[in-house]
């Protein structure tokens, strides 16, 4: 039976993640989301998604050695940063480097250290394109700093706080895999021809650029930017709904209950919230939102959505609205391998049939 956007049709079985949207639960290998990334490093996450058991200490010292070791880009990726367009957007960029990632000694590696290496080097790449395109200069990544510390002083040039550090690999850890989302769907057909890692992710990247998938919040940024202190929350509000406007980052397409990851992303916020104002802000302004919506719009059950405390992540650590989608692949990079490899282990190539309806 035709359905378009193949919506409600099953195309891969597999053992990676679990969205359950009725329900409200999304899984990691089976494990609910919350209990895997408790008090779980970046890195950690990662080798649990890409492996499906948690790390030996062992096996996460030799995954964090090897992720550092592939923040170095080879000379002739800087070269071909440097000559890209100044008006190409950074997924563009990103997408160019990524299919230019094909240099001898990583084609010798097996996909999981393939992985590795995307994994590490996407970052760095990221960075590098976003300083280039504010015409500031490259800062080169440190040995001494984790996954998503070293990617906010790459992005800043100067070492994050514990808050931003932590906010932000809360958001990373919880946004690495989603199911059979369409950037995962489009890395799935590619690597089912028996192309190679790097095509696939391009071809994720690619999708994840359009802003049915991957857009950047912005309708949440601007809503915290309109109310900057909690004493404007009401009246902000309540004159968006007394003209009919929709608050953003209200509302999912999946969860019919609150969004798993809004709920661990609040928690976060919560915990830091002392530190950061704009964390802060947004706790404040979920509760006041939630309580309006309940008022004003009774049955209809309104959640935050991961975008509203993701946006609010990125404004305390002052990130720029154009980082948003990058920062979201970075994160998905591990779930887009993840599925790349078990694609790999039971392959059979994507051929869907279509239906003629032309003269």
């Amino acid at each position: 039976m035709f359905q378009k956007g193949l919506k409600g049709i099953v195309a891969v079985q597999t053992a990676i993640a679990s969205v359950e949207g009725d329900k409200g639960e999304l899984r990691y290998r089976g494990t609910l989301i919350d209990e895997v990334i408790n008090q779980k490093s970046f890195e950690q996450t990662a080798y649990f998604l890409w492996h499906g058991h948690h790390a030996s200490n062992e096996e996460l010292a030799r995954l964090i050695e090897q992720l550092k070791s592939y923040r170095q880009l080879p000379d002739y990726l800087m070269a071909i940063a440097q000559v890209l367009p100044k008006e190409i957007s950074l997924m563009d960029g990103m997408r160019t480097l990524v299919s230019a990632y094909l240099h001898a000694e990583f084609k010798e590696l097996e996909i999981h250290q393939q992985a590795i290496a995307l994994t590490a080097a996407l970052p760095v790449m990221t960075a590098l394109l976003y300083r280039q395109s504010t015409g500031q200069e490259f800062v080169a990544p440190r040995s001494d700093l984790g996954h998503t510390a070293n990617y906010l002083w790459m992005i800043k040039g100067q070492v994050p706080t514990h808050a931003q550090t932590e906010a932000l690999e809360t958001y990373l850890n919880l946004t690495m895999e989603h199911g059979m989302n369409a950037s995962t769907f489009a890395g799935r057909v590619t690597i089912s021809t028996e192309s190679d890692l790097s095509a696939a992710i391009v071809s994720a990247i690619g999708t994840m650029k359009g802003p049915l998938h991957g857009g950047a919040p912005s309708g949440v940024l601007e809503l915290l930017d309109e109310i900057q202190s909690p004493e404007r929350i009401n009246p902000v509000i309540e004159q968006k709904l007394a003209q009919g406007e929709k608050i953003m980052g209200f509302g999912h397409r999946v969860y019919r209950t609150e969004d798993p990851r809004a709920i661990l992303l609040r928690k976060k916020c919560q915990q830091l919230q002392q530190e950061d104002s704009w964390l802060d802000l947004a706790v404040k302004a979920e509760t006041k939102i939630t309580q309006l919506l309940n008022e004003r719009k009774p049955g209809r059950a309104l959640y935050t959505n991961v975008e509203f405390y993701a946006a609010a992540i990125m404004r305390s650590i002052q990130m720029s609205p154009e980082l948003f989608t990058p920062t979201f692949s970075i994160a998905r990079i591990v779930g887009w391998t993840a599925h790349a490899i078990e694609q790999q282990q039971d392959n059979v190539i994507f051929r869907p049939q279509s239906e003629y309806i032309g003269n």
